[in-house]
């Protein structure tokens, strides 16, 4: 990475790998419930190595945001598959959150972290460093988050679960791409 591409970046990679593998892995996963929120932050680097490649710098709030979003993404994300999972958790005395407080405020924990990502998610319009196209389809995608994560918290069911689980795989993908169509749409005009 150091020869194609550029010192940060490698470094950046390396932190991410050994932040998942040793902070995440092998200590906070079973040692706290909280250990996907802390842990997130390792799965959130690759957006910094990405605009680190390309930009060879990380100072961009762009960047960072990039950063918050798969961040506050994660929680959302994780517990509802360990909401699908929890008995093998259990079994493997892995503290998950729902394993430790119960499915109940796992849900809980679910949407106000959804709400925290949408929220996120449509401060970037305002301030300047995303478009309509983006706005537009941030406010739809995480409209749509809400609704899951929201019917989950009431329905308590295996099926919601996964279904919110599945459509925040599809959420940050059309996430991500609105972002790269909105700067194609704004270079362009």
């Amino acid at each position: 990475m150091i020869a194609f591409v550029n010192v940060l970046a490698c470094l950046l990679s390396l932190v991410g790998l050994l932040g998942y593998v040793f902070i995440y892995t092998l200590w906070l996963k079973r040692s706290t419930p909280s250990n996907i929120v802390i842990g997130g932050a390792a799965g959130a680097i690759p957006p910094l190595v990405g605009w680190a490649a390309v930009t060879n710098e990380v100072s961009s709030l762009t960047a960072w945001y990039l950063f918050a979003i798969i961040f506050f993404w994660t929680p959302p994300h994780f517990w509802a598959l360990s909401l699908l999972i929890r008995e093998h958790y259990a079994r493997a005395g892995v503290p998950m959150l729902p394993v430790v407080r119960g499915d109940e405020e796992t849900r809980r924990q679910i949407v106000l972290y959804s709400v925290l990502l949408v929220v996120l998610t449509l401060v970037l319009s305002p301030f300047g460093m995303m478009g309509t196209v983006y706005m537009a389809s941030a406010a739809v995608l995480g409209g749509l988050f809400l609704v899951q994560a929201v019917r989950l918290w009431r329905q308590a069911t295996r099926q919601a679960a996964r279904r919110l689980y599945l459509y925040s795989i599809l959420y940050l993908f059309a996430l991500f791409a609105a972002m790269a169509v909105d700067r194609v749409v704004t270079s362009s005009s």
